[in-house]
């Protein structure tokens, strides 16, 4: 028999697990229509022929800002069509496309336009890009919307020359996501005047709304009476802990079900929900830590040191102990910085600033934000 007709027939609790995939994007989104509606007040501008004024939408990771952002995408997608309105709404993950050339390449290629990735000038592709709002191209006069998901990666890894060249471009709307309110220090002070951007912040979801999330999904993915009752209010106080993440509730729940058909269960208990968190965050740390430059890794197997010496964490004295570990292959002391901060922007640390009193000064304090033995797996074992 075929290796895949016999796992085929083995017996599952899933209906379809596409619908726990947080990249399905369903008839709605339960407790974001306040959101939806703000993307949709600045969008609806499109339909009178109007360029939108640019958005940055902020939120934790698991918020719903790429959901929201493509849900309002799909409506004003069917509207303009209804109302024969030339209106194009194009997504542009940033983690794929990396620097202005590639974005604006890809762009090129969605509305039809061959550009190379490679081999052009970024004035050819630039050129390439604004031909296409042209009159004889597209008839009518083009209004773009370009969401940019996690724009603060192409601005910290390229800076902010897309940004100008896209704000400098007529009849084009920008639609920024990024999981941290600060991504703006990449962005220089004339581009950031030229963005003018409206800006909505997406709340973390509290445990019940994860709940409502979570309760929906399972009937399209789950088998009817194979979840115990406690399965989904446990994956949702657990990720409401993680910032109400729905994408961490989500993968709880599918893999709690995985774990149920490796074991053969008619039925995903309680205790699946807490084996599949130990094996999500240590395969998430250890992800994290081996993909960190060696430097990085440095700096957060000093604070794993600090941290079990349960001694305060200052910026001063994990240069101490960094240096320490580095054995004279050290970065400066204001490089430092650069590290924590991108450690904390990837959830492995936090930050906070601490008045020592008056005459003393402020002092930045660092935590360890994942459990030292997973840490301890990730560094040593990964």
């Amino acid at each position: 028999m075929n290796i895949f007709e016999e796992l085929g027939e083995k017996k599952t609790v899933f209906k379809c697990k596409k619908y726990l995939d947080h990249r399905f994007l369903p008839e709605k989104l339960p407790h974001r229509e306040e959101q939806i509606k703000s993307v949709a007040k600045y969008w609806i501008e499109a339909l009178s022929s109007v360029t939108p004024p640019d958005v940055t939408i902020y939120g934790k990771t698991g918020t719903g800002k790429t959901a929201v952002a493509k849900f309002a995408r799909k409506q004003l997608e069917q509207i303009s069509k209804e109302k024969k309105v030339n209106v194009r709404v194009e997504y542009i993950r940033c983690t794929d496309y990396t620097t202005e050339y590639q974005v604006i390449a890809r762009l090129c290629q969605q509305m039809g336009q061959d550009v190379p990735y490679r081999g052009w000038t970024k004035a050819e592709v630039i050129n390439a890009f604004r031909n296409l709002f042209k009159k004889n191209v597209f008839g009518k006069d083009l209004i773009l919307i370009i969401i940019l998901d996690e724009v603060d990666i192409l601005l910290k890894n390229d800076g902010d020359g897309l940004l100008y060249t896209l704000t400098r471009t007529d009849n084009v709307s920008i639609a920024s996501i990024s999981n941290f309110v600060d991504f703006k220090q990449f962005i220089k002070p004339r581009v950031r005047s030229s963005l003018r951007d409206r800006e909505i912040v997406f709340p973390p979801y509290n445990a019940q709304q994860l709940v409502d999330i979570l309760q929906e999904r399972s009937e399209m993915s789950f088998k009817e009476g194979v979840l115990n009752n406690d399965v989904i209010p446990l994956c949702a106080a657990l990720a409401a802990k993680e910032e109400g993440d729905a994408r961490y509730a989500l993968d709880l729940l599918r893999t709690s079900g995985e774990l149920a058909d490796e074991r053969v269960s008619e039925t995903v208990f309680e205790n699946y929900v807490r084996e599949a968190k130990d094996y999500i965050e240590h395969n998430k740390v250890t992800d994290i830590v081996m993909t960190l430059p060696s430097q990085q890794q440095k700096v957060l197997e000093s604070i794993l040191y600090l941290t079990k010496e349960k001694e305060e964490i200052t910026s001063g004295r994990l240069y101490e102990v960094y240096k320490e570990f580095s054995k004279g292959d050290s970065v400066s002391y204001r490089r430092i910085f650069d590290f924590i901060n991108e450690l904390e922007m990837l959830g492995l640390i936090s930050t906070k600033t601490i008045s020592r009193g008056r005459g003393k000064g402020r002092t930045n304090i660092i935590d360890l934000q994942c459990e030292m033995g997973l840490l301890e797996d990730a560094i040593w074992n990964g």
